[in-house]
């Protein structure tokens, strides 16, 4: 197969098959005569498993473990539950960022909408003054 034949069966453009192979997701498939790549049949399902990991936010680096543990004969089930769940504590992380921000952003608004007379801006102020209530609780602000 084409590289085109593999973005399009893949549903993902060249350039990222391309980046797949610079950071070794990808092998480098042997070239033919004419110079063009010429990729196996599991070139398709394996960027297909590099495409779904990255939808549930692992990064580059941890499916390129997740691919060595797809490949060995023996899978770790031990190792890839960890990866998983290690994702899973990250996600909830960024969850609790989340919804503090959203409610930051909600306590400015409200503040926006109480103050309309106001000269000044309570969000702009807010955000020279470093006193946003989400700033208020962190050290490195």
């Amino acid at each position: 197969m084409r590289i085109g034949d593999v973005a399009r069966e893949a549903g993902m453009n060249i350039q990222t098959l391309r980046y797949y192979e610079r950071r070794g997701l990808l092998a480098e498939p042997a070239r033919g005569r004419s110079g063009y790549r010429d990729y196996g049949e599991s070139a398709a399902p394996q960027v297909r498993f590099i495409k779904r990991a990255q939808d549930l936010g692992f990064s580059l680096s941890e499916i390129a473990e997740l691919l060595e543990l797809r490949d060995r004969t023996s899978r770790s089930r031990p190792t890839t539950r960890r990866l998983a769940a290690t994702k899973m504590a990250a996600i909830d992380e960024k969850i609790r960022e989340l919804t503090a921000m959203r409610v930051a952003l909600a306590q400015l608004v409200d503040a926006c909408e109480r103050s309309a007379d106001a000269p000044e801006c309570p969000i702009i102020e807010a955000l020279d003054l470093g006193r946003t209530p989400v700033a208020a609780g962190r050290s490195d602000v």
